[in-house]
């Protein structure tokens, strides 16, 4: 591979921390990437920073998504790399009571033993970028009304997105700068995906909940994934036919990693930022949403854990779940305490005030941007009134028709599919157009390995508890008319009517029976209402409720695409410099330095962690169980044995990494480069402290977490002996 990267030339000493030094903020677009050229080159890049803006090209070529995590080719066979937390819905797929893929690990000795990793599984391969401003938000009247603006705009990018996808790519077209700009993103979609090699839980979650978002970390975050396609080089459903998919561009892992000091760029997919909501909505989130999600995903998770100890069975079903919400409830408590604690919270404060003193000082700038703030914080006012309310109906089941979380869940986008496949394909939702009926059909199948009627009964009653109290003007109808609930009903008396509604409900249905799901899929509404099934009645009965929610969300939305556009022009004015939008699950780029930081008054966080730490925390059971194998090698290793990957200034394995990146979540699993355009490590996580950046940036502290690509290999070579990958990605020399 012709790699237009080149090397860093640092003058000076390298140190374990710089007092001076700033963390980087920026989850660049691509294409931005040119107009950083003179910052880069003061960090004494000397490369060419048009390659990131190549998308087909190296290295942006390799940089692939998951539809959820980032991950890159590194072979020319379609080997993919990626955390090994990005890849436990494909192990939970696989797993079965007496043969637990999540604890155990897998490896592919043969193409043949790869492992298909589910339905609904995807890579997705960015292949271009293009502004589409005017073609979907130019032209509108501006005294359309809101919810009218709506229609036109999503009618829009309907219309975009099926032109574009007539290549035969997947298309999306998503705002940026809350609406300022839009752009078109065509991405090449792979859908035979099967899993190649994960190390064991011992490995690839190392220190569990304890250290996660934390640091020192000892986790071997990675796993490999294999694309394949159909005879003819096309993507193409799962079948034993199909090939290995051939990338025209693909990493080389360093086995050289990275050092303090070291310049490094990350590529991939965050998912979500709110640096440029304004005041209110960051206040909401604060004093509401966060403590809220803190309480019942702590409930939940305790729950489904008691659950688990009792039944194998559901323990496996669960496990997922349990897993998405501890590393939730971790960040968010990280979140609270920065916005709070940190003081972040009233200088986001600060800064909106000192922003309305900005378009207060220009006549021009007050009739324009003057009526701006007031308007959006109006409609998060109005937000306010029922969130409780909707809170507890996602809660019960959730309004995603592609992530099926429970029966009542699954129940609901049968239903509401039923609804609009009976319209022109035009006048659909767009989650439910004809482009997207594979995917619904995918994620029903694959419900049946997490679906779990134990868990949906004690889950659906902790939330039907909180429905019995609400307000007047809060009310679920449907809900009340069906369990016996009213206004005060409260403690015994509701739970004892709730536990009996729920008897019947659970026992009555047949949504568990994946012969009967997906069978409704093929029906019109009345044949489903026909069923007389009282989960999916249920559904019936709710989605007048959820529909007129879903129409008061789409005012509100035409309302944003009204007033984001003037807000997000009236901050990029005041900047008065280059500035990367919020992310958005699109492809994105940041750079920064390895480096420690000063986390607390003495206390300083060294770069690098070694195996020195994975003995040191090693217990032999529960989230330290370290694998024999692991101990063993690193015995050998201690006894003199060597290897490539020790590094000569730390006599060991570097194990983990922190740097000074700009990342958030989707960013698991983003390839970590270094200066010659080279895979040195894997993105895996941030630090508990400065998870709050999300919505205010801390140049001083933020640090993102990578596994570094010398403890990937070694392990690969001294523990698991994974020589054939070894041999796939050029190691094969290695001993």
């Amino acid at each position: 591979m012709n790699v237009r990267f080149g090397r860093i030339a640092l003058a000076g000493v390298l140190v374990l921390l710089s007092a001076t030094a700033l963390a980087d903020e920026g989850m660049w677009m691509p294409q931005q990437i040119p107009q950083l050229a003179s910052r880069l080159s003061a960090m004494g890049f000397q490369g060419d920073p048009q390659a990131f803006a190549d998308l087909t090209g190296q290295p942006m070529g390799a940089i692939v998504s998951l539809g959820g995590c980032s991950a890159s080719f590194v072979s020319p066979e379609g080997l993919i790399v990626t955390n090994n937390h990005c890849v436990q819905g494909a192990l939970q797929y696989n797993s079965k009571p007496d043969h637990n893929l999540m604890a155990d690990g897998y490896l592919a000795r043969t193409r043949a033993d790869e492992l298909w990793a589910g339905p609904g599984s995807r890579v997705l391969v960015t292949v271009s970028v293009r502004e589409v401003t005017d073609e979907i938000a130019g032209r509108i009247d501006p005294k359309t009304p809101d919810r009218r603006r709506f229609d036109v705009i999503e009618r829009r990018e309907k219309a975009r997105t099926a032109e574009c996808e007539k290549a035969g790519l997947r298309c999306t077209v998503a705002p940026f700068f809350e609406g300022l700009k839009w752009f078109e993103i065509a991405q090449m979609e792979i859908q035979d995906v099967r899993l190649v090699y994960a190390p064991a839980a011992g490995i690839g979650n190392f220190g569990g909940e304890t250290d996660n978002w934390q640091w020192p970390r000892h986790t071997g975050d990675w796993s490999f994934y294999r694309a394949y396609v159909g005879k003819d080089g096309k993507p193409a459903p799962f079948s034993g036919e199909n090939v290995p998919f051939g990338p025209k561009h693909w990493l080389k892992i360093s086995p050289a990693g990275a050092s303090p000091g070291d310049l490094v760029f990350v590529a991939g997919y965050p998912g979500r930022t709110y640096r440029l909501e304004p005041y209110e909505d960051v206040r909401e989130t604060v004093e509401w949403t966060l403590p809220r999600s803190i309480r019942r995903s702590t409930d939940r998770i305790a729950i489904l854990e008691k659950l688990g100890k009792d039944d194998k069975e559901t323990a496996l079903h669960v496990a997922q779940m349990i897993r998405g919400l501890n590393n939730g409830l971790t960040k968010n408590k990280g979140v609270l305490q920065g916005m709070i604690k940190g003081g972040l919270l009233s200088e986001k404060l600060a800064m909106e005030k000192d922003f309305i003193k900005w378009i207060d000082a220009d006549a021009a700038r007050r009739a324009k941007y003057g009526d701006v703030i007031p308007a959006l914080d109006a409609l998060a006012e109005e937000r306010v009134q029922t969130r409780e309310r909707n809170a507890l109906l996602i809660e019960m089941g959730g309004f995603s028709p592609l992530m099926v979380g429970s029966a009542l869940g699954a129940s609901q986008t049968l239903y509401r599919f039923s609804v609009e496949k009976a319209k022109k394909d035009a006048d659909r939702d767009p989650a439910f157009q004809e482009r997207n009926w594979s995917r619904i059909r995918e994620g029903q199948e694959r419900a049946q390995r997490t679906l779990d009627p134990k868990a949906d009964r004690a889950l659906m009653r902790y939330a039907l508890v909180d429905v019995a109290r609400l307000p007047e003007g809060q009310r679920i109808e449907v809900l009340d008319k069906a369990v016996g609930l009213k206004a005060g009903m409260a403690g015994a008396d509701a739970e004892k009517a709730i536990d009996a509604w729920l008897d019947r409900l659970v026992a009555g249905t047949r949504i568990y029976d994946k012969a009967f799901r997906l069978s409704l899929l093929d029906k019109p509404t009345s044949s489903l209402v026909a069923t007389k099934d009282p989960m999916v009645l249920l559904a019936a009965e709710l989605y007048p409720l959820q529909e007129s929610i879903r129409e008061k969300n789409k005012e509100r939305e035409g309302a944003l695409y009204r007033l984001g556009p003037l807000y997000a022009e009236a901050l990029l004015a005041r900047s008065g410099g280059l500035v990367a939008p919020d992310a958005n699950s699109t492809l994105r780029v940041t750079y920064g330095r390895v480096l420690g930081v000063a986390e607390r008054d003495g206390l300083l966080y060294a770069p690098q962690t070694t195996l020195a730490g994975i003995v040191e925390k090693a217990t032999g059971k529960g989230e330290f169980n370290a694998p024999k194998a692991e101990l063993d090698a690193i015995k050998a290793l201690r006894a003199g044995k060597t290897s490539p990957y020790v590094d000569p200034k730390l006599n060991d394995v570097p194990v983990d990494f922190l740097s000074t990146v700009d990342t958030t979540g989707g960013n698991s699993g983003s390839a970590t480069l270094n200066a010659k355009g080279e895979l040195c490590g894997l993105l895996f996580d941030g630090t508990f402290d400065t998870v709050a950046s999300d919505y205010l940036f801390d140049p001083v502290r933020t640090r993102s977490i990578h596994v570094d690509s010398r403890y990937m290999l070694w392990t690969m070579t001294e523990v698991d002996g994974a020589t054939n990958l070894l041999r796939e990605i050029g190691e094969a020399a290695a001993p």
